[in-house]
């Protein structure tokens, strides 16, 4: 198909391979996907723990368990959002105001 007509196939020179944007925001936003949701997942688990009013082994359990669809939640809407800006915003913001909130309340007595 190219060589029609004497034209030689298209070949990109070794100055003009780069990386287009769009492969770094798909690739921020698999980051932020994949370790920024489980951390946001993590301390959303352990706060989750720490506040239940039960035995510490149930609370721990139902955090677990909250914890893959919370993960799973994260995870879809990082890729079902359009602008990267809010999602890293809030899937990092959550890992962090979590975290921040869970030095701050400390161990459960």
């Amino acid at each position: 198909m190219f060589m029609e007509r004497g034209h030689p196939a298209p070949s990109p020179s070794p100055a003009r391979r780069h990386v287009r944007p769009i492969v770094w925001a798909m690739a921020a936003r698999s980051v932020t996907a994949l370790v920024g949701g489980y951390a946001a997942a993590a301390v959303l688990a352990t706060l989750a723990a720490r506040l239940l009013p039960v035995d510490r082994v149930e609370a721990t359990g139902w955090a677990m368990i909250l914890s893959f669809l919370t993960y799973a939640a994260i995870g879809l809407w990082c890729f079902h959002e359009p602008r990267l800006a809010r999602v890293a915003g809030f899937v990092w913001g959550v890992a962090l105001l979590g975290g921040a909130a869970l030095w701050w309340l400390g161990v459960r007595p």
